[in-house]
This record gives structure tokens, C-alpha cells and sequence, in this order.
């Protein structure tokens, strides 16, 4: 299985990294063995910065449509982004060390890619940090939409059945530290909770 993650899907998120929002898919990926398996996420273990960054996880199934979707957070160090970002080296550093996916409970979708982001669906992703709301935003603000994430990876990628698409992440992004409790979740249209990832850091 791999993970793959497309950046500055949120107009106010690319530019609150102070990077303009692209008008292409830009995706990276994750190697399963970065998907943390435990409500604890290990922050103090990690040595450098801890950021969190909510979004939106699509399962793709059979002949690559949507079956899936979940809460997930793509962890990063943000630290190490900026420097690699400034020597323009590749960013594997910063988002792809141990635990730095965490993926909620998987609820079932049998719609199209081009639905994610319609307003009727009203899928909309929240994080809440020790009860302080740092992250929301409607799927429906998505810029670079998850529809063409997906043609983007089809164009050039092994992308396959069993693989996780990280949809990108909304503005608000944050350092985690030991002892801070998260609660993440993604909602419906009718405010039906889909997913959520309950966890703490150590």
C-alpha cells in the first residue's frame, strides 16, 4: 500500500507557508510503514519538530475509484521541510519518518471522485487540539480538487487498488507537543461523523 499526499490543495494553507497555490496536482508518497498503528502518537520521539496537518483520506478500489474515506493527519516536520526546501533538496526528512500517518476508521463511499468536493455532500474536516479548534474547512474549498489528484497519479503513477490518497491539508497548521490530545474528525452534510482519529502525544 502506499500513501500518496498532494500539497497545497488549500489556497489559505499554501499561502500561510508563504508558497503560491499551484494550479497542477504536486504529490509525494508515503511508504505504509510510516502508518502509525496506536492512539499514542511518539512526538518526543521523533528528533525534530512534530506538525500536524488534517485531511481528508480517500480509499481507491477497483479500476481506481473511490470505495473509502477517512480522517487522516499527515505529520511533518516542519523544521526539516524548511531546510531541505531552502537547499531545493527532496522533503523525504520531513514527512516521511516513523508514525507520520495516521489514518481514522475507514467509512464506506460509493460515489465518484468529482462528488468529494460538492457542496451538497457537505464533507467537511475539523481538528481540535487539547479542545482548541485548530483546523476546519469544507471539502467543498478544496482548489486542487481530489478528482484531479487522482488523473495526476493515473497520468504517471503505479497508483493501485488498497492505495490512500491524502487530499491535502486546510490552513492552520501547528506544532505538536508531549502531552497535547487531538481529535480529529470528518463530517457529513447531515453532521454525521465519518471518521475519527481519537489520540494523544508522548
Amino acid at each position: 500500500m502506499a500513501m500518496w499526499c498532494t500539497i497545497r490543495t488549500f489556497t489559505k494553507h499554501a499561502l500561510e507557508l508563504g508558497n503560491q497555490p499551484p494550479s497542477e496536482p504536486v504529490i509525494f508518497v508515503k511508504p505504509d510503514g510510516c502508518l502509525l498503528e496506536s492512539d499514542i502518537i511518539p512526538v518526543s520521539a521523533h528528533p525534530g519538530e512534530v506538525h500536524h496537518e488534517v485531511e481528508c483520506v480517500v480509499v481507491i478500489g477497483e479500476d481506481l475509484r473511490p470505495t473509502g474515506l477517512a480522517i487522516g493527519l499527515d505529520l511533518t516536520d516542519r523544521a526539516a521541510q524548511s531546510a531541505l526546501r531552502a537547499e531545493q533538496l527532496p522533503w523525504a526528512k520531513a514527512k516521511c519518518f516513523t508514525a507520520s500517518a495516521v489514518v481514522g476508521n475507514i467509512a464506506p463511499f460509493d460515489g465518484a471522485w468529482e462528488d468529494l468536493n460538492q457542496h451538497e455532500l457537505g464533507l467537511h474536516l475539523s481538528l481540535h487540539v487539547n479542545d482548541e479548534l485548530r483546523q476546519a474547512a469544507h471539502l467543498s474549498e478544496i482548489s486542487v480538487t481530489p478528482h484531479q489528484q487522482i488523473e495526476a497519479l493515473k497520468a504517471w503513477s503505479p497508483v493501485r487498488r488498497g492505495d490512500l490518497l491524502f487530499t491535502g491539508t486546510p490552513e492552520g497548521v501547528d506544532q505538536l507537543l508531549p502531552g497535547d490530545r487531538l481529535h480529529a474528525r470528518l463530517l457529513n452534510a447531515q453532521g454525521t461523523v465519518l471518521s475519527e482519529i481519537i489520540a494523544r502525544c508522548e
